[in-house]
């Protein structure tokens, strides 16, 4: 009883184990299940598979055309073209009677202009077809004159990049501020 005498060696099975062995049990007879079986439940999880595939490739290019469509760029730019007659003051500009930009300048950027430096208004994309770009502008002219004028452009948009400067000019003797439009190719 107190002696050295080793006892009888029992082995418990721990829950872990015996968890392990009842889902092996319970999933044993769908193992045995033959290969035409298993093949009918691939088949329509790879054309699932191939038909998700085929959507997410149609969704993802309505997504770059709705978004970036190809060749539809249209490009705005501001010029001053009697640099000493204009202090700009504001521009608004609108496509299709819808405001695309306005600017507010600050003295910094007038004295760009006035050195001759080129402010991109806008960039964005336009259908292919008529359209009509409208420009407002605030200035001051040589005579210190608050002057806010109007100037409208009717344009083709074809296919491909289509590049517009706006250049403001103001001519003695009067001064009167007026805007060119030249198309870029």
């Amino acid at each position: 009883m107190f002696g050295k005498e080793q006892l009888p060696v029992c082995r418990m099975i721990s829950p872990r184990v015996f968890r392990v062995a009842a889902v092996v049990a319970a999933v044993c007879p769908f193992v045995t299940l033959d290969a035409t079986a298993g093949m009918s439940i691939e088949s329509p999880t790879d054309k699932l598979r191939a038909k998700v595939t085929a959507h997410s490739a149609e969704v993802h290019q309505f997504e770059q055309d709705l978004l970036q469509p190809i060749d539809t760029r249209v490009a705005v730019f501001l010029t001053l073209a009697s640099r000493n007659d204009l202090d700009v003051d504001a521009v608004e500009l609108s496509i299709d009677e819808q405001p695309v930009s306005a600017h507010l300048y600050s003295p910094r950027e007038r004295e760009a202009l006035e050195r001759g430096g080129v402010q991109q208004l806008f960039t964005g994309n336009l259908t292919n077809g008529k359209h009509v770009l409208k420009v407002v502008f605030s200035v001051r002219t040589a005579k210190d004159q608050f002057v806010r004028r109007e100037a409208t452009h009717h344009f083709y948009k074809k296919t491909g990049t289509y590049r517009v400067q706006l250049v403001l000019e103001a001519r003695a003797p009067d001064y009167e501020p007026s805007v060119n439009v030249l198309e870029w190719q």
